[in-house]
């Protein structure tokens, strides 16, 4: 059996045998952005049926993962979570206007500024992130769950000597 990045692999062995040695992280990283651009679309699907975007969800999650009391400092939350910092303000904006989440200044110092989740952001992101996980079990319905596993093991070994590790 074949896929798309063995035509891809075939067609480059043919049109440059000179670089068929050097083709093998192609291999690994052109499934993985293929994979990528499946989870993608699905989660973004999944994320839209209730009423967020795919990196909203992002943010609900990040707060919800976060424990009590549901709020990070803007420098917190970028480090826990998977957006750049110059998507975050924009984001949040949005997030709040929906009553998603709300920042709230601590303190006497009223620079430090927290994001939080507010009682409805905790109804979306239980409904969703439920979904959600209905969503990847249901993608992965058809493959080996022993398969799953070892592919988990063997990613995060690769990220891990990326240096893709924990923040602490």
């Amino acid at each position: 059996m074949s896929d798309v990045v063995d035509a891809i692999i075939g067609q480059w062995t043919k049109e440059r045998p000179d670089v068929v040695e050097d083709l093998w992280p192609v291999e690994l990283f052109a499934r993985i952005q293929r994979l990528a651009r499946v989870i993608d679309k699905s989660a973004k699907a999944a994320a839209a049926a209730h009423g967020v975007e795919h990196g909203e969800f992002d943010v609900l999650t990040t707060l919800q993962r976060s424990g009590p009391p549901y709020a990070l400092t803007a420098g917190a939350f970028l480090k826990a979570s998977m957006v750049t910092s110059g998507a975050i303000t924009n984001r949040i904006d949005r997030m709040e206007a929906k009553g998603l989440v709300e920042r709230v200044r601590e303190g006497d110092d009223r620079r430090t500024v927290r994001i939080r989740l507010t009682e409805h952001g905790h109804e979306v992101t239980r409904a969703a992130f439920a979904d959600h996980l209905a969503n990847y079990a249901q993608l992965l319905a058809d493959v080996d769950r022993d398969l799953v596993e070892k592919t988990a093991e063997g990613l995060r070994q690769v990220l891990e000597t990326l240096g893709d590790t924990p923040v602490k």
